[in-house]
Order: structure tokens, then C-alpha cells, then sequence
């Protein structure tokens, strides 16, 4: 029997089309279809929980290994970030963590309120964007390593991911005890960060975990102080 192609309208006898690989029928969407996409997603045939505990134990060298060597075991830098940064902002908005901590509402200026409301909704995003500008400070402050700007980006992109798990758990229990301990949260992820990043530079000197603290407190406020300028700006302009 010959069918049509209803991707590329080719002709064929099969189940599969010969010239693009589509199926002669597709199989109906059920839960089956939605846990597999979101398998997908995540990627767990390749290691989630892989990919979190090689972080948490070894950063420097399993992102070294991502970045030169092997890309099958760690899960896609970006999507990881995405991810971890969307269950941070589940469980933020679903307890409303930064109620108390974080707000905008007061500042007069509607511009930054929504800027910085879009950041809160979208921190993967916004993560990604403030570490284009770690990124630039860390170029800087490890100038005479031969990582390009991207690929530091991409460390950035895990580094962060475990960051947001840390904010993650601990947003889940201080939800569920009602115990405030989201600024040790902070305290924690600040420490991580600068740990993972200076063992991916050179984890036998000080410095490079000094260096790497200074840049992700310089990045993080330049991406700030940047959100404040285009807000002021777009105000100025259109008020």
C-alpha cells in the first residue's frame, strides 16, 4: 500500500516514510507520550541525579571533562539551569518565600518593577543573563586560562543549576516548618559557587576561590545595576 508522506509528502510503502523517517501513523498523545517528553527534558536516560551528585562532589573536574572531553553523561548546561531554576520558582511561588524577603511593588518606577517582576518569574532566563555578566568578569579574573567566554558560561550554567537546588530545598522546608532559613540558603549557595568555580580554575590556590567569589558578587551586581539603568532609561523616554 502506498502512502503519503504528511511531513514532507514524499510516497512510500511502510511504516516509515523513506526519505524523512516519519511514521506511516503517529501514536495517539497519552500519559505514556507525556512522561516519555518530559523524560526527554530532563534527560534522565543520560543522569540527572548523575549529573547533580558529580556537581556537588567533584564540579571542577566532571564540567572540564563536559566542556573537553565527554558530553554524553552530564545533562545539556542550559536545559539543567532551566530547569532547576523553574522548581526554585515553583516552590517560591507556591509557598511565597521572597514575600519576605524580596519586593518591588514599593519603587516608583514602572519600568524597574517590571523588569525585576519578569526576573523573579523567570529565573532561568534571568540566570543566564546574569551570568553573561559573571561570565565577563571571570574572563578577567582568569584571563591566563584558556577557556573562552563561552565555555565559561557553560560552567556557569551548572554552577548556578546546583545553586538553585540549594535555594530549592531549602525554600521547601522553611515552606513546610515555617522555620526562616532562606538566608542561610544564600549563605550556602554563595559558598558553593565559589568553591565549584575555583576548583574549575585551579583548586590548589586560595586565590582562585577568592577570585571567583569577587566575580560573582561583581557580576551579579553590574547585571543589577544594568536592569536599573534600561528601566530609568525606558522611563525617562516614555514618561
Amino acid at each position: 500500500m502506498i502512502l503519503t508522506c504528511t511531513n514532507c509528502s514524499n510516497d512510500f510503502a511502510g511504516k516509515y516514510c523513506n526519505n524523512c523517517a516519519q511514521p506511516a501513523q503517529l501514536k495517539r498523545i497519552d500519559g505514556h507520550y507525556i512522561l516519555h517528553e518530559i523524560e526527554h527534558i530532563l534527560h534522565f536516560d543520560k543522569g540527572i541525579l548523575y549529573t547533580i551528585k558529580a556537581l556537588l562532589i567533584r564540579p571542577g573536574k566532571s564540567i572540564k571533562r563536559f566542556i573537553s572531553d565527554d558530553r554524553s553523561r552530564l545533562v545539556k548546561p542550559v536545559i539543567f539551569i532551566i530547569i532547576t531554576s523553574l522548581i526554585y520558582t515553583t516552590i517560591n511561588h507556591f509557598f511565597h518565600i521572597e514575600d519576605g524577603y524580596i519586593s518591588v511593588h514599593e519603587v516608583k518606577s514602572k519600568a524597574i518593577t517590571s523588569i525585576f517582576g519578569w526576573i523573579q518569574s523567570h529565573y532561568g532566563y534571568a540566570n543566564i543573563i546574569m551570568g553573561v555578566f559573571i561570565a565577563a568578569w571571570l574572563k578577567l579574573f582568569f584571563r591566563k586560562y584558556d577557556y573562552n567566554f563561552f565555555e565559561i558560561l557553560i560552567l556557569l550554567c551548572f554552577v548556578i543549576g546546583v545553586a538553585m537546588l540549594i535555594l530549592a530545598l531549602f525554600a521547601l522546608i522553611q515552606g513546610v516548618t515555617k522555620i526562616g532559613l532562606m538566608q542561610y540558603s544564600g549563605m550556602l549557595s554563595f559558598g558553593y559557587i565559589s568553591w565549584a568555580i575555583g576548583q574549575f580554575f585551579d583548586q590548589r590556590k586560595i586565590s582562585s576561590y577568592v577570585k571567583a567569589l569577587f566575580a560573582y558578587v561583581l557580576g551579579m551586581l553590574t547585571s543589577m545595576i544594568t536592569a536599573l539603568l534600561i528601566g530609568y532609561l525606558i522611563d525617562t523616554i516614555f514618561t
